[in-house]
This record gives structure tokens, sequence and C-alpha cells, in this order.
């Protein structure tokens, strides 16, 4: 019997060595990082939203968004999925559907913030906090809900009290025991400012817990991470190479015409995802497993009857085909 993905997740996290775990906004960012032998990925809010609706995180988008690109993201791998799921989508009552509907998905995992709605990204001002005594409740029917249907499922609790209007130091601690206490599986410390800081949580809140630490300057490496406490890694965002990139190409595309893309195919077209790796990544060739048990060698003489750059029998790369 196959085994869960929660159980897998859980698993990592509980692991000595620290999850290195990207971070994604859709399906094939997944496969990508499946192919790479990665373990685990983490779908972000913020990058959801932006390539999902081409929206700042900014508490736009909606819950029913939320489950149906994470249902895409879990079929498309074989790897545990954990969701970012804002705020939750309202009070205790709408968490408990939230939880319920993003296990049905198929994830692994999922984590909510303390953030007042409309919610914010992390790394943006303006934050707001819920009080103390309803983000517990959240919490606490976020497992109720969890224990009824798969008690390996990871949740996991962030908040955002250190860079929230009227938050510090004090106030992470001060609600980190209070969501450990309601029974989550992990801690998500959002901002943390210094090396300090981190160490600060886990001498005196202790257990599994990330933290983002894109404000500690110079970059913390995995294994100041891991020898710092962390389980699993946040924040990191692989795919914004492929925007960057995109965008210098688009620019240099609007100067010179279509040399610039033209050398770029030339150039990648040994790479597992250049030429026509991409198809391989998504699945045509298991397309073709399927339509050989399936369908009549008649129809499966389309193959040879036709003309086209890529014939799904072969592939173009083997090394990104997920096993």
């Amino acid at each position: 019997m196959t085994e869960k993905k929660s159980t897998v997740l859980r698993r990592l996290i509980e692991a000595e060595e620290i999850l290195l775990r990207p971070g994604i906004a859709i399906a094939i960012h997944a496969q990508i990082a499946e192919a790479q032998g990665f373990k685990a990925v983490g779908l972000s809010g913020a990058n959801m939203a932006a390539h999902v609706l081409g929206m700042p995180d900014a508490g736009l988008i909606t819950q029913t968004e939320v489950v149906e690109n994470a249902r895409r993201v879990c079929n498309a791998v074989k790897i545990p999925v954990i969701v970012d799921c804002d705020t939750g989508f309202g009070n205790a009552i709408n968490v408990r559907r939230t939880v319920r509907d993003i296990i049905q998905a198929g994830a692994a995992g999922l984590f909510f913030e303390d953030q007042v709605a409309p919610k914010r990204c992390g790394f943006v001002k303006g934050k707001e906090l819920i009080s103390l005594e309803e983000a517990v409740g959240k919490y606490r029917a976020a497992v109720d809900l969890r224990n009824e249907l798969d008690p390996d499922f990871v949740l996991i609790a962030r908040t955002d009290a250190r860079t929230a209007v009227g938050g510090g130091m004090d106030e992470v601690i001060r609600r980190a025991r209070a969501y450990r206490a309601a029974g989550v599986d992990m801690l998500y410390i959002e901002a943390l400012q210094s090396i300090e800081e981190i160490e600060r949580v886990r001498d005196e809140v202790g257990g599994l817990f990330t933290c983002t630490a894109r404000a500690i300057e110079p970059q913390l490496t995995l294994q100041q991470m891991q020898d710092l406490g962390l389980c699993m890694t946040s924040g990191t965002m692989y795919f914004k190479a492929g925007l960057v990139a995109m965008w210098d190409m688009l620019g240099d595309m609007k100067t010179r015409g279509m040399d610039p893309y033209n050398e770029f195919m030339d150039r990648v077209k040994d790479h597992p995802l250049g030429g026509f790796g991409g198809f391989d990544l998504s699945g045509f060739p298991e397309i073709v497993e399927m339509e050989r048990k399936y369908l009549s060698a008649e129809v499966l003489a389309k193959y040879d009857n036709t003309i086209g750059l890529y014939d799904p029998r072969v592939g173009h790369h083997a090394s990104p085909r997920r096993s």
C-alpha cells in the first residue's frame, strides 16, 4: 500500500536533516522540483495570487481558488505539498471547511496566519493581528478537523507578530507558545530579523519550527538554518529565476527581434527542459503508455500516419520524466 503523503511529510519534518522545500505557485513548478529530486514543495499564497490571478498578495485570492489550484498541484506530483491558506478564509468555523477541502485536494499539510483579513504578504508593511483568543480558536478548530480526517496531516501555525502593528519578539513568543498548546504540529515565524531572534524562538518555545529570514544579512546557508534548529526552509521561490530570465529575454527581443529567442532555443536544445522537454515533464510519454494499454492498434497507427516535431512514443529527454 502506498504511504500517505501526509505521513511522508511528517517523517521529513521530524528528521534530523532540515527539509529543503522549494516554494512553488503552479503545477509545473512542482513537477520541476519533483524531477530534480526534491522531497516536498510548498504552495506559496503570494505567488499563487500572482501566477493564477495576476494580483498582489493582499487577501484577494479566494478559498475556492486556492483549493482548486492546490488540487491541480497535488494531482501533478507524487511528493507532499504544503499549502499556504492565508488567514484560513474566515473565523474558526470557516477554517474547518478550509482544512477539510485542502485535505481532500490531496495536500499533506497547510498553514494559515494570525493576520486580520484582508491580509498582506508577510514581507509587506501594514500587517495587523487578530486577537490571541481568536487565533487560538482557529488553530484548535483546525486541529479538531484534522484529527477527524487524517491525524498525520501536518498543521502549521504562522504568526506575523514580529513585524505587525503592536508586535515584537515578546508577542511572537507569547503567540507561538499558545499555538503550540492548541495542538499544531509546527510553528512558522514570519519575518525574524536576526540570528539571535531565531535562537530565542528555539530556546523559549522549542519544538518543530521554521521561519523566513530574508531580513537577515548575509542570507543564511542551509547548514546555518539546520544548526539553528529549523526543521524546514520557507520562502525559497526558485521559479523567480525563470521570471527574471523571461523579463530579460523579452527586453532583448524588443530590441533585436527574433534573434534572442532563436539563440536561446539553440543554446538549450539539449537541456532537459529545452526543445520539447516540457512535454516530457508534463506526461506525454505516460499518455502513450495508457493508449497502448487501453486503445486498439488501429487507433495507435495515428502516430505513423502523421507528421510532427515531437513523438510522445520517443520523448525528447528521458531525465525529466516522472517515475
